[in-house]
């Protein structure tokens, strides 16, 4: 590999004070994108820019946007000249602390203000409007939310720059319509002029509904994957543990984590398929009696988390040297936790596409990496299925002396059974939506699912609501428990019962429950509970 040019040889086109600044966040030398994008000619051409996660895309943009900013004429620090709009608030949210440590030793201050949801709009609206937010960076939904204020709406009026990022996943989220909302309430391109920059790491033809409104014809195109080139996740060695039954996922899973504490520091993601089995996750493994070798701290990270709470786990598991974080799909994508070095998954991705951005959290920035999958005989066809990825099997590492059923049996008596019925409820919807890739009728996914329940330790399948049964289309199918009359009203909330960080450890001498108390609401059953 090329030595890359370090970010000293940009003195004279980027200033003083974000070179100081990039020096103090360690940041000597520039990945391919960032060498790429900083060696155009000039920095206030559009670019559409394909490269993929964790590859330094964020200083990528930043750098040449504040540059920008800092040079303006004119440049009125209380209207939006640049605005970043992201797919996550997670990933929104890190494009502002990168951006926050960039401009530290910038004069005049520019201040990054950040809209998304899960937030107190009224408050965050409020420091909006009072505040001089030269930079705002975004979610679509919450930006709708400012622009339709128009007093808010004035702040927009001397925009300079524009920026998308993760533009596929935006569109793969259904966020068109909402862009083209937001690029048609801002001062239109012909009418501002303002500078166009769109990051993806692909380029599905669904994105032209988009690139015309940011960018002008004649924009810089640049790419850091080779055409016909092999995804970043094939360099990442990948791994298939094929256990008996749904009975020995979890004394799996904790087999393998004890085996990697035992090698050593380890920091991990356990993905989950729904928030709901990674909020049990998290109560299993921060509960008294879990023995495995050594104190591994545990996290989770998912969407029935409050905002704030999900917040204080990314700084918490950024900073941690070990632990594991059991997750649900809210860092599949655009999270970018430094030294991960193992991730598993738990049953399957809703698709490849997602498959692949769960391996790519692991070696990262040219880092060492390795992921796993824990699958069932009913879950291999996934495997079958998707020979493009280089899955080897393997079997489960076992350490001498630990007895992971028997800890496993001990830690789930200690569960809260509503944790338990919710992740029933939860994995039963799930592994209704997959029925294309486990081909199981809707009688076997029944079935399943209350093995799951046994293996959970509950006697017997938990009731459920007779509309929850309808909407995920197993009226009638046998095996289920459905409350007479539907009667009665589900409960939200759950999902954990903890608040993100961790509490105690993995292994032995746990202190209780996680700080900060987690919010939770009620709504109806989606896949991704």
């Amino acid at each position: 590999m090329a030595a890359r040019l370090p970010f000293s040889q940009m003195a004279g086109r980027i200033a003083p004070q974000l070179l100081k600044a990039l020096d103090r966040m360690e940041y000597k030398q520039m990945t391919l994108v960032q060498e790429k994008v900083l060696q155009m000619p000039s920095f206030d051409r559009d670019c559409l820019v394909q490269a993929r996660t964790g590859t330094g895309k964020t200083i990528a943009f930043l750098l040449p946007a504040l540059q920008n900013l800092l040079t303006a004429k004119n440049l009125s620090l209380s209207h939006v000249g640049l605005l970043v709009l992201a797919p996550t608030r997670e990933l929104a949210q890190q494009i502002a602390d990168e951006c926050d440590k960039l401009t530290s030793l910038c004069q005049p201050r520019l201040e990054c203000h950040v809209a998304v949801g899960g937030s107190n709009k009224k408050s965050l609206l409020s420091k909006f409007l009072k505040g001089k937010p030269s930079i705002l960076v975004a979610t679509p939904g919450r930006l709708i939310d400012y622009l339709s204020d128009e007093a808010a709406r004035q702040k927009f009026s001397k925009v300079r720059i524009v920026v998308l990022d993760e533009a596929d996943r935006m569109l793969d989220q259904g966020f068109a319509p909402s862009l083209i909302k937001i690029l048609q309430s801002i001062p239109s391109k012909a009418q501002a002029g303002w500078q166009g920059m769109c990051f993806s790491a692909t380029m599905p033809p669904a994105i032209n509904k988009v690139l015309h409104l940011v960018l002008k014809p004649d924009h810089v195109k640049i790419t850091t994957i080779e055409e016909g080139g092999e995804p970043t996740v094939d360099a990442i060695p990948q791994t298939v543990i094929s256990v008996p039954s749904i009975d020995d996922v979890l004394p799996a899973l904790h087999s393998l984590l004890a085996h990697e504490q035992a090698s050593g520091a380890v920091k991990a993601v356990v993905f989950c398929s729904t928030a709901r089995q990674a909020g049990l996750l998290f109560q299993l493994f921060s509960a008294p009696g879990n023995a495995a070798p050594g104190r591994l701290p545990v996290f989770q990270m998912h969407s029935r988390m409050s905002q704030p709470a999900r917040n204080r786990t990314v700084e918490e598991f950024k900073v941690a040297k070990s632990g594991v974080m059991f997750a649900s799909d809210v860092v599949g994508r655009g999270m970018d936790f430094p030294d991960i070095g193992l991730v598993v998954q738990i049953g399957l991705p809703s698709d490849k596409e997602q498959y692949v951005h769960r391996v790519g959290r692991t070696g990262r920035a040219g880092k060492l990496g390795r992921a796993a999958m824990i699958l069932i005989p009913e879950e291999m066809k996934f495997v079958q299925k998707n020979p493009e990825f280089p899955m080897k099997n393997a079997s489960l590492p076992r350490v001498e002396g630990v007895s992971s059923k028997d800890i496993i049996e001990q830690a789930l008596s200690r569960v809260p059974e509503a944790s338990k019925a919710q992740a029933y409820v939860s994995f039963l919807g799930f592994t209704k939506t997959l029925t294309k890739v486990h081909g199981l009728p809707p009688a076997g996914v029944v079935a399943l699912a209350n093995r799951y329940s046994a293996s959970l330790g509950l006697p017997s399948p938990p009731f459920l609501e007779a509309q929850t049964v309808g909407k995920m289309g197993l009226k009638g199918v046998p095996g289920l428990n459905v409350k007479p009359g539907g009667a009665g009203r589900g409960r939200g909330g759950g999902g954990g019962g903890f608040g993100g960080g961790f509490g105690g450890g993995f292994g032995g001498g746990f202190g209780g429950g996680a700080p900060g108390g987690q919010q939770n609401k009620k709504r109806t059953f989606s896949k991704r509970d």
